[in-house]
């Protein structure tokens, strides 16, 4: 049975699991020795990229195998279920560690902490063989890894991710998840993404702040002063072509329910604490993925005139990409490649403040 010190160590390195932008949705209690409960919630319901709460359990999957291998350096056996009868948007796992002499710490839990994004280029170098089996054995057998690294394979990942950053960037129903989620002059942030850390030239990031007071300024913008360039050029075409290569995630099976994402969630942060192993840095690039969920599930997510045709287009063009993928089986999207650990990062917010209620949706 672990002890409620043993349980506050695991926690403190678990809360470092990734969560889309930096939302950390989960809190956490421990109401006996040995057992933790996760209680989970999603942000579909102001979050335009939390599809069904997708992306959501897709970061509780991951924050699950980061209790696991945090339990692993303290001699644990890591057991967890969801639930029976919660809330499909606010799930609670019940996680119970065991003593077990036959454990030893897993090799990834190293990286936990050091574990980051990379939002600018990166060198075009080669994966080896070795880090490319490294990357294909960390996510198991019951997952494929379908590698983008040819010059012409990342250049017609760079033309979708262009077109996609059209549709993140001229959807109004975006504007306040893109204005909510960074903290301003600032190299770190506890529950946000610091705009050190974004990816643009400091002139850039000035000008996107000034934009960003209000959707008529962004509206404005892009529609008479070529408003999306800059950043498109930034943020996805230099770093689409600047990578040894994009890796797309596919599961077995098309997903059947909240189990499905968990385990993709698992694979996930397994195949990011990997590439960290090996020497790589890692940007997820989930935008097109969601997108995609949407237009084949024929929902609209924008009121404004051609962004939901857009999103179709953006679907067909994925799927050429991926030949004889089944339908909504694209579970997560990334590049990685080699480069500078970067200067500023997302941080957690405190043990203490994770361990209690979960926060209020933004009003």
């Amino acid at each position: 049975m672990a002890s409620r010190e043993q349980l506050h160590r695991i926690l403190e390195r678990a809360r470092w699991a990734p969560s889309g932008d930096n939302t950390q949705p989960w809190r956490f209690e421990i109401p006996a020795e040995g057992h933790v409960v996760v209680r989970g919630f999603d942000t579909r319901d102001h979050v335009l990229y939390d599809f069904d709460g997708r992306a959501s359990q897709i970061a509780h999957g991951a924050l699950l195998e980061t209790l696991r291998l945090a339990a692993s350096c303290e001699g644990l056996r890591t057991e967890w279920s969801v639930r029976p009868g919660c809330a499909d948007d606010a799930p609670v796992y019940d996680v119970r560690f065991f003593a077990d002499a036959s454990v030893e710490p897993d090799p990834l839990a190293r990286y936990i902490e050091t574990r980051v994004v990379q939002r600018r280029p990166m060198r075009t170098t080669p994966l080896t063989d070795a880090q490319r089996a490294a990357l294909v054995d960390a996510v198991g057998p019951a997952f494929r890894l379908r590698l983008f690294e040819r010059f012409a394979e990342r250049l017609a990942v760079g033309r979708l991710l262009w077109a996609n950053a059209h549709i993140r960037l001229t959807t109004p129903e975006a504007f306040e998840v893109h204005r909510s989620i960074i903290e301003w002059n600032a190299r770190y942030s506890d529950d946000r993404i610091p705009d050190q850390a974004v990816g643009v030239d400091p002139a850039t990031a000035k000008l996107m702040r000034w934009v960003m007071q209000s959707w008529q300024r962004v509206d404005f913008f892009n529609r008479y002063l070529f408003g999306t360039v800059a950043p498109r050029i930034q943020l996805d075409l230099l770093p689409a072509l600047g990578c040894a290569a994009h890796i797309l995630l596919l599961p077995p099976r098309s997903p059947q329910g909240i189990e499905d994402y968990l385990a993709a969630g698992v694979a996930m942060q397994r195949l990011w604490l990997a590439a960290e192993a090996q020497g790589l840095h890692l940007q997820p690039e989930m935008t097109p993925v969601i997108f995609r969920w949407y237009a084949r599930a024929g929902r609209s997510f924008s009121a404004h005139p051609g962004i939901d045709a857009a999103a179709a287009r953006l679907a067909e063009r994925f799927e050429q990409l991926v030949p004889a993928a089944s339908d909504d089986a694209f579970m997560f999207f990334c590049r990685v490649g080699r480069s500078a650990t970067p200067h500023a990062r997302s941080l957690r917010l405190p043990l203490a403040r994770l361990l209690g209620e979960r926060p209020e949706a933004p009003g």
